[in-house]
């Protein structure tokens, strides 16, 4: 069952896009230190259609103002470098590197916890469907790396 490599394949082409996505995030971040963040924000709320005088509105057009440009340099850095090693990953899975296969499982489990304590304070469908995602990714490594050393 777990012999051929159709899943490390998916499984790389996923990974790859959630590094693009972190990278046209960031990129998009980082266009954004140069300009007003606030007025970007104020504008996307008010395309929403959202109520101005909602608290959560306020709140988050103040939050904009506290946001400088060397804080969106930051986060830009740090997707970059999220980007850069899902684009890695993603090349080994490709490839079937066995390391690869052990850092996608470790790296995978990192996000347990999280996705353990959103499914118990937000209760909605997506964090659970997320978690599920996530175990069957695991799982599938799992037992991809066992059946390997079986042989």
């Amino acid at each position: 069952m777990f012999k051929t490599k159709k899943g490390l394949k998916a499984l790389a082409i996923f990974e790859a896009m959630k590094g693009s996505v972190a990278l046209i995030f960031g990129l998009g971040l980082h266009e954004m230190a140069g300009k007003g963040l606030q007025e970007t924000v104020f504008y996307l709320l008010k395309h929403l259609h959202l109520n101005p005088a909602a608290h959560f509105y306020v709140n988050i057009q103040h939050d904009a103002g506290e946001i400088t440009a060397s804080h969106l340099n930051l986060f830009f850095i740090g997707s970059l470098v999220y980007g850069i090693i899902r684009f890695f990953e993603a090349f080994g899975l490709w490839k079937g590197f066995i390391w690869t296969q052990w850092f996608a499982l470790l790296t995978g489990s990192i996000y347990l916890p999280f996705e353990i304590y959103e499914m118990l304070t937000q209760k909605n469908l997506f964090s659970v469907g997320l978690f599920c995602l996530n175990i069957g990714i695991l799982a599938y490594l799992y037992l991809f790396l066992r059946a390997g050393k079986e042989k």
